[in-house]
């Protein structure tokens, strides 16, 4: 009987633990079934389309960046295709000693070391950076022969851009260079990240900046059907780029190349504009830099080269450099003087050979006296006591509401970055420059020197250029442009940028020629005479000097007795022909001394070649006088 009932005991365990163990086998093959049910019906959709991703590899396609021509066609800026040697810096292992022994395979020298850890202090370690461009066919097959010996490193099919006119124009063009950390950031916030996917390289400064839009493209988008181990087997679809549009300016590379050696050894600057269209005709800035440096990424020692030397290669002196323009300013002051009614073009006053104010005697350049001048006499002989008393006579604020139409001390708008305002003088200009009660205030003895371009006057060459092209124009003003179109590089179809004047400063017409009059007598009697000796043609211009330092009351200025950095500027600003002005300059040759002798021989050679075809010969340069022997006029 015990026996028995311990058999049915065991019998009951027996089947509760089958139970029980069914029970679990079935709720985990619930709990598989439901996780089947999960990941084949309710996330079908998300894990088919991570399939997919796994199986079709989505490439982005760089579109050819657009290219730069001048105004006949001369290529400024070009993309050519060339195989570059790149290192993953991630990927690489020891990079030195990966370095050393690609240096075995492929000449690697120490600038482009020194550009390669340049450009690594800038990137991140994940990106694929070059350490040599424009390799030849027979180094590219000497490295895929070994290339099994270095991993993270590859050879890689780029167009790369090129600027064939070297330092040339490389201010107005400037040039391109690796997306940097901000660059990205600025892409990012604007939107503009995919299109930029695949590329490594933006516009960094002049109109390779600018027109950064319209120069890159539009990014195009390739499907391509991959194995496992990456490998593509098929392209699935295509949406081809679309190539930048390409920028013809409305510079002439002749022409440029003309003012350029003009210059010679000079720092300097110069504009050429014509004036009916606003056409910038030459855009110089001297000493210039080659652009070609900056493309892969300059070296530190190029770099410091550039960065440090006195004489600032990198400075785009038309756009950026602000000077007093000293007697080139008096054709406009004589125009506002017309206008106003405070002088007529025959009235006359005797030069003594200074203005005296307030106890204290503005003197004559050189202490010249002219005795008895009108308006004409005035320009010609370049009269700093006619201008003194129009000054007076004006008033600060009469003078800048003038001065202002014509684009003094106002941005031009021109299609560069970072284009300084400079400063043109008012009474309220100078109540919001300074800070004490007693520096706010305007003096009427300060209005005297501003009559004859200096004072607190500061402006661009551009702008100086920009007015002169306006008053040739008689009036109207055309915004100053560098691209005179841009082409679609599909159809060649030219969308011109400028094609109405900006506005007309109401002038009379009477008061306009007589103006044009006096400046053509500074080119055949006055103080621009020599330099136009003999000209086919009749040009009407303005020489002046510019103080870089001022003098104490009394104390005669000697060229010799002054380091040549603080020595004054040569400025000149004309048009040519007078009758129909087809070009109009304005230049600085810095620290040379008297715009007569130095800065208007350079616009006689930038004429002859634009109206005449003829290139100069003879020295690039005209030599300067010797310190302390200098002429008595601008």
């Amino acid at each position: 009987m015990t026996e028995l009932q311990n058999t049915e005991r065991d019998l009951h365990r027996f089947r509760v633990r089958l139970l029980v163990a069914v029970g679990f086998v079935l709720a985990c093959f619930g709990a598989l079934g439901y996780r089947f049910w999960y990941l084949q019906v309710a996330r079908h959709d998300d894990y088919a389309a991570r399939a997919e991703q796994n199986r079709i590899s989505v490439l982005p396609i760089t579109p050819h960046r657009g290219v730069v021509v001048d105004r006949n066609g001369v290529l400024l800026a070009r993309n050519y295709s060339a195989y570059t040697l790149e290192i993953t810096p991630s990927k690489a292992g020891k990079l030195d000693d990966t370095i050393d022994r690609l240096a075995q395979v492929v000449p690697i020298d120490a600038r482009d070391r020194r550009r390669f850890r340049q450009l690594m202090s800038e990137s991140r370690r994940f990106e694929s950076l070059p350490i040599r461009s424009r390799l030849t066919d027979e180094e590219v097959a000497r490295f895929a022969a070994q290339s099994f010996r270095f991993p993270g490193v590859e050879i890689k099919a780029r167009l790369l851009r090129q600027y064939p006119q070297g330092e040339t124009a490389a201010h107005v063009i400037g040039y391109i260079g690796r997306i940097s950390q901000s660059d990205q950031t600025r892409l990012e916030d604007q939107g503009l990240t995919a299109n930029y996917r695949g590329t490594d390289h933006i516009g960094k400064e002049g109109l390779e900046k600018f027109y950064e839009p319209v120069l890159h493209g539009k990014t195009g988008i390739e499907e391509v059907e991959v194995t496992a181990s990456g490998r593509a087997v098929r392209t699935l679809s295509r949406t081809p780029p679309v190539s930048g549009k390409n920028l013809v300016l409305s510079i002439d590379l002749e022409l440029q190349k003309v003012a350029e050696k003009a210059f010679g050894d000079r720092r300097g600057a110069l504009v050429a504009i014509e004036p009916s269209t606003g056409d910038v005709l030459a855009f110089v800035s001297r000493p210039s830099y080659d652009p070609n440096l900056f493309v892969d990424g300059i070296d530190v020692e190029n770099w410091k080269a550039l960065n440090e030397s006195p004489d600032k290669p990198l400075l785009n002196r038309p756009l950026y450099g602000t000077y007093p323009i000293g007697s080139t300013y008096k054709p406009f002051m004589a125009l506002a003087g017309l206008e106003t009614g405070k002088r007529t073009f025959t009235g006359t006053m005797y030069d003594p050979g200074y203005f005296e104010f307030a106890g204290r005697r503005y003197r004559n350049s050189g202490d010249a006296a002219y005795g008895t001048i009108d308006m004409r006499r005035a320009l010609e002989v370049s009269s700093d006591t006619y201008f003194y008393s129009l000054a007076n006579d004006l008033g600060v604020d009469t003078i800048h509401d003038f001065m202002k139409q014509f684009g003094f001390g106002q941005l031009t708008g021109i299609d560069l970055n970072g284009e300084r305002t400079g400063i043109l003088p008012s009474t309220a200009w100078k109540r919001a420059a300074y800070s004490k009660p007693e520096q706010k205030r305007w003096y009427a003895g300060e209005t005297i020197s501003i009559g004859v371009g200096q004072g607190y006057n500061a402006f661009t060459v551009l702008q100086l250029a920009q007015a002169t092209s306006t008053l040739a124009n008689d009036g109207i003003y055309m915004k100053p442009h560098l691209v005179k179109a841009i082409q679609d590089s599909a159809t060649g179809v030219l969308t011109p940028t400028v094609t109405a004047p900006s506005y007309r400063i109401p002038l009379k017409p009477q008061n306009i020629q007589d103006v044009k009059q006096a400046m053509a007598s500074v080119t055949r009697a006055g103080t621009a005479a020599r330099a136009f000796a003999g000209a086919p043609y009749v040009a009407a211009g303005k020489t002046g000097t510019a103080q870089v330092i001022g003098l104490r009351s009394g104390e005669k200025y000697n060229a010799s007795r002054i380091d040549e950095r603080l020595r004054d500027h040569g400025l000149f600003m004309a048009f040519a022909p007078l009758d129909h002005p087809r070009i109009a300059v304005a230049l600085i040759v810095e620290n040379a001394g008297w715009g007569a002798t130095v800065a208007a021989p350079i616009a006689r050679q930038v004429f002859d070649y634009w109206l005449l075809g003829k290139r100069p010969d003879g020295p690039a340069a005209p030599s300067p006088p010797a310190p302390g022997q200098e002429g008595m006029n601008d």
